[in-house]
C-alpha cells in the first residue's frame, strides 16, 4: 500500500520539496493550566473531522509554525505532506502559490492535492495577499483555478486577524512570561534535547535557583531566547571544564539573559577612549594593590599596636575611625563597591595565595550552587558581632582592638583564598564586602558587558574565568568574584575591577554613568539574606545610641563599655536585633525602598567623626613623636551646629531619596506606599532625635 506522499508523482515532490516539513520539532511542554489548554486546543484541532482552516495566534518566539505542524502530524491527514510557506515574503498575487511557471512548475497548491499548507507570518503579508488567501479559506478558490481546495490551511500570526473569525478555529499561545510554572520543565527538556549534541554523557542538572531566577525574566522572544540561553549556557559550562570533565550541575553563573532596556546612560569611555586605556592598565592597579595598599595596612596594624592607644593621640586610629568610616559611607552612590576592588584583606589574600602555590597548595575551583542560602546569614551574623564588639570593647578608642578586628577580617579572606582560587570571602561572607555590596545598589556607576556582542562574538569566557591574552584582551585570573559582567543584574557582585576589561578582546564591557539607584526597580531580583543584612545596619545606628531609647530599662547600664558583661550584653543585643524583629516581616520592595535612608543614617551617625576629628589627622600622628608640639601642625574640625546641620541634611536627602524609590517599586500598591511613606519619615524623625542626642 502506497503512502498519499508516494502517490504525488515525481515532478510535484521536487516543486514541494523547499516548503516540506517532515516533523515536529517538540511538544507541549508543562504541566500549567496553559499548556493543559493550549494541548487540548490542539489535539481538538487536530481531530476537526470538517478540516476547518487553523489560525495559531502570539508573540513572536513560540514556535507557531511548530504547533501548526503537531495539529497537522496529530491529525488524520499526517499521511499527507505538509509545507511551510511564509507569507510577508510572497508577491501580492501570491507568487508561486498560486500561480506556476515554466521554469518552476505548476503552482504550489495544485501540487499540494489532499496536503497542508501552513501559511507562516500572516498578519505580515501583502494586504492584496491577504484578502486572497481569506477568499480561499472561505470557499477554497484561488486565482486562475476552478477546481476547489481540497487541502486543509494553518495560519500563523503574531497578532489578531479580525478577517478569519468564523472561518477557522482560532488558538491562542500564552507568552512564556505567564506560563512561569513550566519554565523548570522547558529548562530540563531543553537540557535532555541539546546537552547529548555537545558530548554530555548525561543530562546536567540546572540548581533551583537559577529556574527561580530565570522565572523573573519576562523573556520577549519567548522560547526562542530561552533556547538561546540553554545553549549558552552548556557551551560556556564546556568551555570552563576542567580536563574536560563535565559537571553534573551548572553553574548559576552560565545562566547568564540579555540585559533589559535601560535608559539615562552616558557611556564614559565613549566619551574619553583614552580613559579606558589608562584606566586598564596592569601596572596601575598591580602598583596600588602590592605596592601600596599591602605595606600601608601593615604599617597602619602596627601602629595600632605600638603607638597610643586612644584616638586622640594615635594617627592610625584616627585615619580607621574618623576617615575611612566616612569616606567610604560618602562614596557609595558614587562609586559602589570600588573599595572591595583595592581592599587590604583580599590584597593579603592574594599575596597568601601565590605564595601557597609557589609551595604546591592548588586551591579549589570555585563553589558552584546556592551558596548564598547559608552564607548570606552567616555574612549578616558576622556584621551584627562586630557591631556588638565594636560597642561593647569601645574599639573606636582602642587602638590594639581595632587591629584585631582588622586581622581577624584579613583571616577569614586569606583561609578562604587558600582553600578557593578565587574571592570566596570577599563574594560571600565578608562583612564589609556585604555591606558593600548592598549599598553598591544606589551607585551612578555600573560596568556591564553588552550581551548581544558577547553571544554574537564571544567563545573564550576569559573576563570572567581567566585565560591568556587574546587580541587586545588581556592575560588575567578572570573575575574575582566568578561573575560574568552581561550576567550582572545588580551591582552587588562587582567592585569595579576593570579585570573583565582589561581580558576582553571585543571591547563589549562598557562603564557607564546611570541614574542613582538604578538597580533598585519594580519585579528586581533579591538575594537571599540581604533583607536581614539591611536590617542589622539599621540595629547598628540603633546600637550607637541606644541611650536615647533604652535608658528607660532599670536594668541597664550606664554605658555599653564599662561595668558587668550581661546586661550591657543584652542591652546591646535588644538594640541591634529590635529592627530585625519588627520589620523582618515587610515586603521587599518596602525595605528595599528604604536602603537610601539607611545609608543617610549610617553616615550621619560617622559624620561627627569625620568633620570633627578627620582634620586631626596630623597633630594626632605627630604626638607620639613630638609630645605637646604636635599641636602647631595644621589642623581643622567643624563647629557642632555645622555638624548638627549637615546631619539634617544627609537624613533629608535620604528620605526624598527614599519616598522616590518608594513610589518607583510600590506605585501599583497604594495602600503598600503610604505606609511604606509613613514609615520613611518616622525612621527619618526618630534617626535624627536619636543623633542629635549623641
Amino acid at each position: 500500500m502506497t503512502s498519499p506522499t508516494q502517490e504525488l508523482d515525481a515532478p510535484a515532490l521536487r516543486r514541494l520539496a523547499p516548503y516540506l516539513v517532515g516533523s515536529t520539532r517538540r511538544g507541549v511542554v508543562g504541566g500549567s493550566r496553559y499548556a493543559v489548554k493550549l494541548r487540548a486546543a490542539l489535539a481538538q484541532a487536530a481531530q476537526d473531522p470538517a478540516r476547518l482552516p487553523v489560525l495559531i495566534s502570539g508573540e513572536p518566539g513560540l514556535e507557531k509554525d511548530n504547533l501548526a505542524a503537531l495539529v497537522h502530524f496529530g491529525s488524520g491527514d499526517r499521511r499527507h505532506v505538509l509545507i511551510r510557506v511564509d507569507t510577508s515574503l510572497l508577491r501580492a498575487d501570491g507568487g508561486d502559490l498560486f500561480h506556476g511557471s515554466p521554469s518552476q512548475g505548476p503552482p504550489l497548491l495544485e501540487c499540494l492535492g489532499q496536503g497542508c499548507v501552513l501559511l507562516d507570518r500572516f498578519d505580515a503579508a501583502p494586504p492584496e495577499l491577504r484578502a486572497l488567501l481569506i477568499e480561499l479559506a472561505r470557499t477554497g478558490q484561488w486565482p486562475g483555478c476552478s477546481e476547489p481546495f481540497q487541502g486543509r490551511l494553518l495560519f500563523t500570526a503574531e497578532s489578531s486577524v479580525p478577517e478569519l473569525e468564523g472561518l477557522c478555529d482560532q488558538i491562542r499561545v500564552p507568552p512564556l512570561r505567564v506560563r512561569r510554572q513550566d519554565l523548570g520543565d522547558w529548562i530540563r527538556y531543553s537540557l535532555r534535547r541539546r546537552a547529548r549534541q555537545l558530548g554530555w554523557p548525561k543530562p546536567p542538572q540546572v540548581p533551583a535557583n537559577v529556574v527561580k531566577r530565570l522565572q523573573s525574566h519576562d523573556f520577549p522572544n519567548n522560547l526562542r531566547e530561552l533556547d538561546v540561553v540553554i545553549n549558552r549556557a552548556l557551551l560556556q559550562a564546556k568551555a570552563s571544564a576542567v580536563h574536560g570533565e563535565l559537571p553534573d550541575l551548572l553553574p548559576e553563573d552560565v545562566f547568564w539573559l540579555l540585559s533589559r532596556p535601560t535608559s539615562l546612560r552616558f557611556d564614559i569611555w565613549g566619551w574619553k577612549p583614552r580613559l579606558r586605556e589608562w584606566m586598564r592598565a596592569p601596572w596601575l592597579w598591580n602598583g596600588l594593590l602590592f605596592g601600596l595598599v599591602s605595606w600601608l595596612f601593615v604599617l597602619v596594624n602596627g601602629a595600632l599596636w605600638l603607638g597610643p592607644q586612644d584616638r586622640a593621640h594615635n594617627g592610625a586610629l584616627n585615619l580607621f575611625w574618623a576617615w575611612w568610616w566616612p569616606v567610604i559611607l560618602v562614596t557609595f552612590p558614587l562609586v559602589g563597591r570600588l573599595w572591595c576592588s583595592f581592599c587590604p584583606f583580599m590584597v593579603w589574600g592574594e599575596i597568601s595565595q601565590k605564595l601557597a602555590r609557589l609551595l604546591g597548595w592548588q586551591p579549589r575551583r570555585w563553589p558552584r550552587g546556592d551558596t548564598d542560602r547559608w552564607a548570606a546569614p552567616v555574612l549578616a551574623a558576622g556584621f551584627g558581632a562586630i557591631l556588638l564588639w565594636e560597642e561593647l570593647a569601645n574599639l573606636e578608642d582602642t587602638a590594639w582592638l581595632s587591629s584585631c578586628l582588622l586581622l581577624v577580617i584579613t583571616g577569614g579572606a586569606v583561609v578562604c583564598s587558600l582553600l578557593f582560587e578565587k574571592r570566596f570571602w570577599c563574594r560571600y561572607l565578608c562583612p564589609v564586602g556585604g555591606m558593600n555590596g548592598l549599598m553598591a545598589k544606589l551607585s551612578v556607576l555600573e560596568l556591564r558587558a553588552e550581551a548581544g556582542t558577547c553571544s554574537g562574538s564571544c567563545s573564550s569566557y576569559a573576563c570572567f574565568k581567566g585565560g591568556p591574552a587574546e587580541g587586545e584582551g588581556l592575560a588575567t585570573g578572570g573575575c574575582p568574584l566568578g561573575t560574568h559582567p552581561a550576567h550582572l543584574e545588580d551591582n552587588r557582585n562587582c567592585v569595579l575591577c576593570l579585570t573583565c576589561v582589561q581580558a576582553c578582546p571585543h571591547r563589549s564591557v562598557k562603564l557607564r554613568l546611570r541614574p542613582p539607584a538604578a538597580d533598585l526597580q519594580k519585579g528586581m531580583a533579591v538575594p537571599f539574606g540581604e533583607r536581614l543584612l539591611l536590617l542589622v545596619l539599621l540595629g547598628g545606628v540603633a546600637l550607637h545610641h541606644w541611650q536615647g531609647w533604652l535608658a528607660w530599662m532599670p536594668w541597664a547600664p550606664e554605658s555599653l563599655q564599662a561595668g558587668p558583661l550581661l546586661p550591657r550584653f543584652g542591652v546591646g543585643l535588644i538594640a541591634l536585633l529590635l529592627p530585625v524583629l519588627v520589620a523582618g516581616w515587610w515586603p521587599k520592595p518596602l525595605l528595599y525602598g528604604l536602603l537610601p535612608l539607611v545609608w543617610a543614617l549610617l553616615l550621619s551617625r560617622y559624620l561627627p567623626l569625620g568633620m570633627v576629628e578627620a582634620g586631626q589627622l596630623l597633630p594626632v600622628s605627630a604626638f607620639p613623636w613630638q609630645g605637646a608640639a604636635a599641636a602647631l601642625w595644621p589642623s581643622w574640625s567643624a563647629d557642632q551646629h555645622v555638624v548638627a546641620f549637615c546631619q539634617s541634611a544627609v537624613i533629608a536627602v535620604g528620605l526624598i531619596w527614599s519616598l522616590v524609590i518608594l513610589r518607583r517599586l510600590l506605585l501599583t500598591s497604594p495602600r503598600l506606599l503610604g505606609l511604606g511613606s509613613t514609615l520613611a519619615i518616622a525612621l527619618a524623625l526618630g534617626g535624627r532625635w536619636l543623633t542629635g542626642m549623641a
